[in-house]
């Protein structure tokens, strides 16, 4: 997808500057570090910015910094690079929430009334159904990748979700499962509400409905002691284990580190984490994770256009510096999904329910970083159900478990709200 927008850029950068429609400029960034990677010139947007808020995780125990990175690097690469929304730049208004207060997510969606923004992004927000009321009474679509909050997730009113429904993940890493003959699970997750609503009302289910017997524990946000964490998973010797979800990436790394500590013999199973990857090498070989987009270490096995557009991702979060991984580059797809698919097909005027409207009317949609999207349905938020479960194969190196995107049942989704 990459190469080939950017085959798509470079001939529109030509065409923008010969015309003079659009400045030109050299894009050249620095890293935290100081070192630059050269970025080719490409089509500065102009003109009136498009206002977008962004429910920023950045406040409280469960922090996603990976957010912030991914959206500083979309937004070079959409203003400075593709020309923004229809040739006008993005501008962001980025507000921190605690992902364990409703009122802090309550306090940002007011700031996006009071901004006057026209669409907001969920970075993830566990919370986000404490700002519907307050965004469809404006009129501001909820725009994201994963709703973290199934009741948000549940309705379709004012919402549109680019990536699966979560009980997408669980009933295809568990359908993943069942088809490797592993038939016990134990996953653990940060002390938060809407993880006890997941594990009791989703996944405890699920798991009786395909035979998996499935235990859950866990730990505060604040502080876990991975060894007994490490050691509660290991009791009984489940065939896989793991995180449910993780608040960030060093998570991951201490949890993975102390279940080899135990000498845990089953499937390590770390959520949507990437850095593990990096950090344990070829100790991690086995472990899986899983994702709604394609990620960096399983390149090498990603379809075009995909591959292409992550070298492009790889190259803007690299360049935008601070943390990379998976909350990275799924809010750098979110933002370019948006952009893209309202200079695509742009509405007449850029007001929240056009921009629904348009969004909602996505059919067939190749997406930056995942499948293809049907937006729009009656009984979902989200434009597919296909999820990807990565697996390391090697040093630094995943792949698809099932070689690409897994289905999971429709008739299984079929029974949760919104998720089908």
């Amino acid at each position: 997808m990459v190469n080939k927008s950017r085959r798509i850029a470079a001939v529109a950068v030509a065409a923008a500057c010969v015309l003079s429609v659009a400045s030109c400029g050299d894009n050249s960034s620095s890293d935290a570090s100081g070192s630059t990677t050269a970025i080719a010139p490409g089509v500065k947007a102009t003109g009136a910015p498009i206002k977008i808020g962004l429910f920023n995780p950045s406040k409280g125990p469960a922090t996603q910094a990976g957010v912030t990175t991914g959206k500083n690097a979309a937004i070079e690469y959409i203003n400075n690079q593709i020309g923004g929304i229809d040739g006008r730049p993005i501008e962001v208004v980025d507000c921190g929430i605690d992902n364990t207060s409703p009122e802090s997510t309550i306090s940002c969606a007011n700031q996006f009334v009071q901004a006057g923004v026209v669409a907001a992004v969920d970075g993830y927000n566990a919370e986000s159904a404490a700002a519907m009321p307050i965004l469809t009474s404006a009129a501001i679509p909820l725009i994201g990748q994963i709703p973290f909050n199934t009741a948000t997730g549940a309705v379709t009113e004012n919402r549109v979700f680019f990536g699966p429904p979560p009980a997408a993940f669980l009933v295809g890493f568990l359908q993943s499962l069942k088809q490797s003959g592993k038939n016990s699970l134990t996953l653990v997750n940060s002390d938060l509400p809407q993880a006890h609503q997941v594990f009791d009302s989703l996944l405890t289910p699920l798991g009786k409905q395909l035979g998996i017997e499935v235990k859950s524990a866990y730990y505060p946000p604040a502080g876990p002691n991975f060894t007994a964490l490490a050691s509660t998973i290991a009791d009984g010797s489940p065939a896989a284990g793991g995180l449910m979800t993780a608040p960030n990436d060093n998570t991951c790394n201490k949890l993975a580190q102390a279940l080899k500590s135990v000498k845990y013999s089953g499937t390590v199973f770390l959520a949507a984490c990437t850095e593990y990857v990096d950090v344990m090498g070829a100790q991690a070989v086995g472990a899986q994770s899983y994702s709604p987009v394609w990620l960096p270490p399983a390149i090498d096995a990603a379809p075009e256009p995909a591959k292409s557009n992550l070298k492009t991702a790889e190259q803007f979060i690299d360049n935008a510096g601070g943390t990379a991984g998976f909350y990275a580059y799924g809010t750098f797809a979110t933002f370019v999904d948006l952009a893209r698919a309202l200079t695509s097909a742009p509405p007449a005027e850029f007001t929240g329910p056009a921009i629904l409207t348009a969004l909602e009317g996505l059919v067939d949609y190749q997406s930056f970083l995942g499948p293809k999207l049907n937006c729009g349905k009656a009984t979902s938020p989200n434009c597919t159900t296909d999820m990807l479960l990565f697996e390391v194969t090697g040093d630094k190196k995943t792949a698809p478990v099932s070689g690409g995107y897994i289905t999971p049942s429709p008739e299984v989704l079929a029974l949760i709200p919104g998720a089908a």
